[in-house]
Protein backbone atom coordinates (compact mmCIF):
# COMPACT_ATOMS: atom_id res chain seq x y z
CA UNK A 1 0.00 0.00 0.00
CA UNK A 2 1.09 3.68 -0.91
CA UNK A 3 2.73 4.68 2.28
CA UNK A 4 1.45 8.54 2.09
CA UNK A 5 -2.15 6.49 2.03
CA UNK A 6 -1.19 4.17 5.40
CA UNK A 7 -0.51 7.61 6.73
CA UNK A 8 -4.63 8.73 6.12
CA UNK A 9 -3.45 10.88 3.18
CA UNK A 10 -3.63 10.13 -0.62
CA UNK A 11 -1.81 12.13 -2.09
CA UNK A 12 -3.29 13.75 -5.61
CA UNK A 13 -2.71 13.56 -8.69
CA UNK A 14 -2.65 16.22 -11.07
CA UNK A 15 -6.02 15.33 -12.50
CA UNK A 16 -7.76 15.17 -8.98
CA UNK A 17 -6.26 18.68 -7.88
CA UNK A 18 -9.11 21.07 -7.96
CA UNK A 19 -8.67 23.47 -10.77
CA UNK A 20 -7.85 27.37 -10.32
CA UNK A 21 -11.43 28.03 -11.61
CA UNK A 22 -13.17 25.92 -9.03
CA UNK A 23 -11.46 28.45 -6.74
CA UNK A 24 -13.06 31.71 -8.47
CA UNK A 25 -16.38 30.98 -7.15
CA UNK A 26 -15.01 31.45 -3.37
CA UNK A 27 -13.09 34.16 -3.95
CA UNK A 28 -16.54 36.33 -2.99
CA UNK A 29 -16.33 35.13 0.60
CA UNK A 30 -12.63 34.53 0.93
CA UNK A 31 -11.88 38.63 0.28
CA UNK A 32 -13.07 39.69 2.66
CA UNK A 33 -11.27 37.54 4.92
CA UNK A 34 -8.55 37.78 3.17
CA UNK A 35 -7.79 41.71 4.21
CA UNK A 36 -6.95 40.23 7.83
CA UNK A 37 -4.47 37.54 7.23
CA UNK A 38 -0.54 38.74 6.79
CA UNK A 39 1.71 39.74 9.46
CA UNK A 40 -0.37 39.92 12.83
CA UNK A 41 -0.89 44.14 13.76
CA UNK A 42 0.05 45.19 9.61
CA UNK A 43 -1.86 48.10 8.82
CA UNK A 44 -4.41 47.99 5.80
CA UNK A 45 -3.01 50.84 3.21
CA UNK A 46 -3.78 51.97 -0.12
CA UNK A 47 -2.28 51.09 -3.02
CA UNK A 48 0.24 53.51 -4.78
CA UNK A 49 2.70 51.96 -7.30
CA UNK A 50 5.69 50.17 -5.77
CA UNK A 51 9.06 51.48 -6.78
CA UNK A 52 9.43 49.43 -10.00
CA UNK A 53 6.24 50.20 -11.25
CA UNK A 54 4.65 47.38 -9.93
CA UNK A 55 1.10 47.74 -7.76
CA UNK A 56 0.81 47.16 -4.40
CA UNK A 57 -2.23 45.33 -3.63
CA UNK A 58 -2.32 47.57 -0.55
CA UNK A 59 -3.36 44.87 1.91
CA UNK A 60 -0.87 44.26 4.00
CA UNK A 61 1.98 46.46 5.60
CA UNK A 62 4.95 47.59 2.25
CA UNK A 63 8.25 46.18 2.11
CA UNK A 64 10.21 48.48 -0.27
CA UNK A 65 12.54 46.41 -2.35
CA UNK A 66 15.10 47.70 -5.17
CA UNK A 67 15.02 45.31 -8.25
CA UNK A 68 17.69 42.89 -8.44
CA UNK A 69 20.83 42.80 -10.10
CA UNK A 70 21.42 38.64 -9.60
CA UNK A 71 21.55 37.07 -12.52
CA UNK A 72 18.67 35.42 -13.72
CA UNK A 73 16.20 36.81 -10.42
CA UNK A 74 14.30 38.74 -12.61
CA UNK A 75 12.54 36.64 -15.25
CA UNK A 76 10.52 38.35 -18.21
CA UNK A 77 7.52 36.42 -17.79
CA UNK A 78 4.19 37.64 -16.31
CA UNK A 79 3.89 37.78 -12.59
CA UNK A 80 1.07 35.63 -11.49
CA UNK A 81 -1.90 37.77 -10.01
CA UNK A 82 -1.93 38.33 -6.03
CA UNK A 83 -4.75 37.12 -6.05
CA UNK A 84 -4.09 33.93 -7.13
CA UNK A 85 -0.82 33.70 -5.13
CA UNK A 86 -2.57 33.93 -1.87
CA UNK A 87 -5.92 31.74 -2.51
CA UNK A 88 -4.19 28.35 -4.27
CA UNK A 89 -1.22 27.23 -1.83
CA UNK A 90 0.59 24.45 -0.44
CA UNK A 91 0.88 24.73 3.25
CA UNK A 92 -0.33 21.39 4.89
CA UNK A 93 0.21 22.89 8.34
CA UNK A 94 -3.28 25.12 7.53
CA UNK A 95 -4.41 21.69 5.84
CA UNK A 96 -4.06 19.87 2.16
CA UNK A 97 -6.73 21.75 0.09
CA UNK A 98 -5.18 24.63 -1.78
CA UNK A 99 -7.71 26.97 -0.32
CA UNK A 100 -7.08 25.89 3.44
CA UNK A 101 -4.14 28.20 3.92
CA UNK A 102 -5.91 30.85 2.67
CA UNK A 103 -9.16 30.51 5.37
CA UNK A 104 -6.78 29.12 8.15
CA UNK A 105 -3.75 30.97 7.99
CA UNK A 106 -5.26 34.07 10.49
CA UNK A 107 -4.28 31.98 13.34
CA UNK A 108 -0.52 32.30 12.69
CA UNK A 109 1.15 35.20 14.82
CA UNK A 110 4.21 36.23 13.66
CA UNK A 111 5.67 38.87 16.08
CA UNK A 112 7.44 38.11 18.30
CA UNK A 113 9.49 35.74 15.82
CA UNK A 114 12.82 34.69 16.24
CA UNK A 115 15.14 32.09 14.34
CA UNK A 116 17.56 30.01 15.98
CA UNK A 117 20.96 29.86 13.97
CA UNK A 118 22.94 26.41 15.21
CA UNK A 119 25.53 23.77 14.76
CA UNK A 120 28.81 24.01 12.30
CA UNK A 121 28.73 27.52 12.91
CA UNK A 122 31.47 29.91 14.32
CA UNK A 123 28.61 32.50 15.03
CA UNK A 124 25.75 30.66 16.46
CA UNK A 125 22.39 32.67 18.07
CA UNK A 126 19.22 33.70 17.78
CA UNK A 127 17.86 36.06 15.35
CA UNK A 128 15.50 38.31 15.97
CA UNK A 129 12.82 38.65 12.97
CA UNK A 130 13.51 42.47 12.81
CA UNK A 131 16.77 42.01 13.11
CA UNK A 132 16.66 39.68 9.74
CA UNK A 133 14.83 42.56 8.29
CA UNK A 134 17.37 44.63 8.57
CA UNK A 135 20.46 42.17 7.83
CA UNK A 136 20.63 43.19 3.44
CA UNK A 137 18.86 45.44 1.58
CA UNK A 138 15.89 44.20 0.35
CA UNK A 139 15.46 43.23 -3.50
CA UNK A 140 12.57 42.24 -5.35
CA UNK A 141 12.62 38.98 -6.99
CA UNK A 142 10.46 37.42 -9.93
CA UNK A 143 10.75 33.72 -9.83
CA UNK A 144 9.03 31.11 -11.17
CA UNK A 145 8.07 28.66 -8.70
CA UNK A 146 7.18 24.88 -10.20
CA UNK A 147 5.15 23.02 -8.31
CA UNK A 148 5.17 19.02 -8.17
CA UNK A 149 2.29 18.37 -8.62
CA UNK A 150 2.57 20.10 -12.60
CA UNK A 151 1.51 23.72 -11.98
CA UNK A 152 3.37 26.85 -11.63
CA UNK A 153 3.33 30.51 -10.71
CA UNK A 154 5.81 33.40 -11.11
CA UNK A 155 6.53 35.43 -7.77
CA UNK A 156 7.72 38.87 -7.21
CA UNK A 157 9.43 38.08 -4.21
CA UNK A 158 11.32 40.64 -1.59
CA UNK A 159 14.23 39.23 0.48
CA UNK A 160 17.69 38.89 0.11
CA UNK A 161 20.15 35.96 -0.66
CA UNK A 162 20.57 33.13 2.09
CA UNK A 163 23.76 33.48 1.71
CA UNK A 164 23.89 37.26 3.21
CA UNK A 165 23.10 35.13 6.44
CA UNK A 166 25.03 32.26 6.41
CA UNK A 167 28.18 34.61 5.84
CA UNK A 168 27.52 36.67 8.87
CA UNK A 169 27.00 33.34 11.22
CA UNK A 170 30.75 31.65 9.46
CA UNK A 171 29.80 27.98 8.54
CA UNK A 172 33.11 25.87 10.13
CA UNK A 173 34.93 23.17 7.08
CA UNK A 174 32.48 20.55 8.48
CA UNK A 175 29.36 22.23 7.10
CA UNK A 176 28.21 20.45 4.60
CA UNK A 177 24.21 20.52 4.40
CA UNK A 178 21.92 23.45 5.72
CA UNK A 179 18.45 22.50 7.28
CA UNK A 180 15.28 24.38 7.66
CA UNK A 181 13.32 23.72 10.52
CA UNK A 182 10.14 25.36 10.38
CA UNK A 183 6.77 26.36 13.00
CA UNK A 184 5.01 23.54 14.55
CA UNK A 185 2.56 24.88 17.10
CA UNK A 186 -1.19 22.64 17.04
CA UNK A 187 -2.57 26.18 18.85
CA UNK A 188 -2.16 28.10 15.34
CA UNK A 189 -1.79 25.21 12.85
CA UNK A 190 -4.58 23.01 12.62
CA UNK A 191 -3.20 20.91 9.73
CA UNK A 192 -0.69 19.38 12.36
CA UNK A 193 -3.80 16.82 12.92
CA UNK A 194 -3.26 15.49 10.10
CA UNK A 195 -0.34 12.34 10.11
CA UNK A 196 0.50 13.30 6.34
CA UNK A 197 3.99 14.49 7.38
CA UNK A 198 6.19 14.15 10.45
CA UNK A 199 6.06 17.37 12.16
CA UNK A 200 7.91 19.82 12.10
CA UNK A 201 8.43 20.21 8.27
CA UNK A 202 11.95 20.11 7.78
CA UNK A 203 13.97 20.48 4.30
CA UNK A 204 17.89 20.62 3.47
CA UNK A 205 19.83 21.84 0.71
CA UNK A 206 23.53 21.28 0.36
CA UNK A 207 25.58 24.33 1.12
CA UNK A 208 27.17 25.30 -2.09
CA UNK A 209 23.33 25.31 -3.13
CA UNK A 210 22.40 27.52 -0.54
CA UNK A 211 25.07 29.73 -1.25
CA UNK A 212 24.19 30.15 -4.82
CA UNK A 213 23.04 33.96 -5.19
CA UNK A 214 19.61 32.68 -6.43
CA UNK A 215 18.92 30.94 -3.53
CA UNK A 216 16.24 33.63 -1.31
CA UNK A 217 15.44 34.05 1.74
CA UNK A 218 11.80 35.81 1.31
CA UNK A 219 10.39 38.55 3.78
CA UNK A 220 6.86 39.01 1.30
CA UNK A 221 5.88 39.67 -2.27
CA UNK A 222 4.58 42.14 -4.41
CA UNK A 223 6.05 44.77 -2.67
CA UNK A 224 4.22 44.09 0.69
CA UNK A 225 5.13 41.80 3.70
CA UNK A 226 4.38 37.93 3.36
CA UNK A 227 0.38 37.13 3.95
CA UNK A 228 0.80 34.31 6.53
CA UNK A 229 -0.65 31.69 3.67
CA UNK A 230 2.60 32.19 1.87
CA UNK A 231 4.79 31.28 4.92
CA UNK A 232 4.70 34.63 6.77
CA UNK A 233 7.24 35.93 8.00
CA UNK A 234 10.20 34.03 6.36
CA UNK A 235 10.51 31.74 4.15
CA UNK A 236 13.02 29.77 1.94
CA UNK A 237 12.62 30.25 -1.99
CA UNK A 238 14.79 27.84 -4.43
CA UNK A 239 13.52 28.33 -7.70
CA UNK A 240 15.29 25.98 -9.68
CA UNK A 241 14.13 23.30 -7.40
CA UNK A 242 10.60 22.22 -6.72
CA UNK A 243 8.61 24.02 -4.54
CA UNK A 244 8.05 22.00 -1.53
CA UNK A 245 11.62 22.43 -1.27
CA UNK A 246 11.30 26.19 -0.30
CA UNK A 247 9.90 25.96 3.32
CA UNK A 248 8.06 28.61 4.94
CA UNK A 249 7.73 30.03 8.42
CA UNK A 250 11.07 29.11 9.60
CA UNK A 251 11.96 29.00 12.88
CA UNK A 252 15.43 26.93 12.82
CA UNK A 253 18.32 27.31 10.59
CA UNK A 254 21.14 24.26 11.19
CA UNK A 255 24.43 23.73 9.40
CA UNK A 256 25.33 20.17 9.76
CA UNK A 257 28.16 18.08 8.27
CA UNK A 258 25.89 14.80 6.98
CA UNK A 259 22.99 14.79 4.36
CA UNK A 260 19.76 15.28 6.55
CA UNK A 261 16.84 13.50 5.66
CA UNK A 262 13.70 15.93 5.19
CA UNK A 263 9.79 15.70 5.32
CA UNK A 264 8.76 14.19 2.09
CA UNK A 265 11.80 11.96 1.52
CA UNK A 266 10.43 10.68 5.15
CA UNK A 267 7.09 10.39 3.69
CA UNK A 268 7.74 8.57 0.23
CA UNK A 269 11.17 8.29 -0.61
CA UNK A 270 10.85 6.38 -3.81
CA UNK A 271 8.76 9.92 -4.96
CA UNK A 272 10.36 12.14 -3.44
CA UNK A 273 14.49 12.86 -3.44
CA UNK A 274 16.99 15.08 -1.43
CA UNK A 275 17.48 17.30 -4.59
CA UNK A 276 14.11 17.38 -5.87
CA UNK A 277 15.52 19.80 -8.97
CA UNK A 278 13.21 20.51 -11.30
CA UNK A 279 13.67 18.21 -14.11
CA UNK A 280 11.26 17.42 -17.21
CA UNK A 281 13.69 14.25 -17.80
CA UNK A 282 12.40 12.89 -14.29
CA UNK A 283 8.98 11.38 -14.64
CA UNK A 284 7.23 11.50 -10.38
CA UNK A 285 6.44 7.75 -10.07
CA UNK A 286 3.00 8.61 -10.47
CA UNK A 287 2.92 11.90 -12.91
CA UNK A 288 5.08 13.18 -15.67
CA UNK A 289 7.02 16.48 -15.51
CA UNK A 290 7.71 17.36 -18.89
CA UNK A 291 4.94 19.91 -19.14
CA UNK A 292 2.63 22.61 -16.60
CA UNK A 293 -0.49 24.47 -16.13
CA UNK A 294 0.48 28.27 -15.25
CA UNK A 295 -2.13 29.26 -12.67
CA UNK A 296 -3.95 32.18 -13.68
CA UNK A 297 -4.02 30.80 -17.41
CA UNK A 298 -6.03 28.10 -16.74
CA UNK A 299 -9.00 28.63 -19.09
CA UNK A 300 -10.95 26.08 -20.65
CA UNK A 301 -8.47 26.29 -24.08
CA UNK A 302 -5.18 27.30 -22.15
CA UNK A 303 -2.45 24.83 -23.15
CA UNK A 304 -0.01 23.75 -21.06
CA UNK A 305 3.67 25.27 -20.82
CA UNK A 306 6.53 23.08 -21.29
CA UNK A 307 8.57 22.49 -18.05
CA UNK A 308 12.45 23.96 -18.35
CA UNK A 309 15.51 22.32 -16.83
CA UNK A 310 16.13 23.53 -13.90
CA UNK A 311 12.76 25.61 -14.13
CA UNK A 312 14.30 27.64 -16.65
CA UNK A 313 17.75 28.67 -14.36
CA UNK A 314 20.28 26.13 -16.14
CA UNK A 315 22.43 28.84 -17.03
CA UNK A 316 23.59 29.90 -13.27
CA UNK A 317 23.11 26.68 -11.29
CA UNK A 318 23.91 23.74 -13.49
CA UNK A 319 27.23 24.00 -12.76
CA UNK A 320 26.17 22.58 -9.25
CA UNK A 321 25.00 19.29 -10.57
CA UNK A 322 27.93 18.72 -13.17
CA UNK A 323 28.81 15.00 -13.37
CA UNK A 324 25.98 14.07 -10.98
CA UNK A 325 23.27 11.01 -12.48
CA UNK A 326 20.09 13.29 -12.26
CA UNK A 327 17.93 10.34 -12.54
CA UNK A 328 19.64 9.02 -9.13
CA UNK A 329 20.62 12.41 -7.60
CA UNK A 330 16.11 12.93 -8.21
Amino acid sequence: MHLLRDRGYTHPVPSEITPRSVYLSRRRWMAAGAAALGTAGAALLSAPAGAQGTPRPGRLAPLPATRSSVAGAVVMDRPTPYADITSYNNFYEFGTDKADPARHAGSLKTRPWTVQVEGEVARPGTFDIEALLRLAPMEERIYRLRCVEGWSMVVPWVGYSLSELIRRVEPTGNAKFVQFVTLADRKQMPGLSSSVLDWPYVEALRLDEAMHPLAMLAFGLYGEVLPNQNGAPLRLVVPWKYGFKSGKSIVRIRFVDKQPKTSWELAAPHEYGFYSNVNPNVDHPRWGQSTERRIGEDGLFARKRPTLMFNGYEPQVGPLYAGMDLRKFF
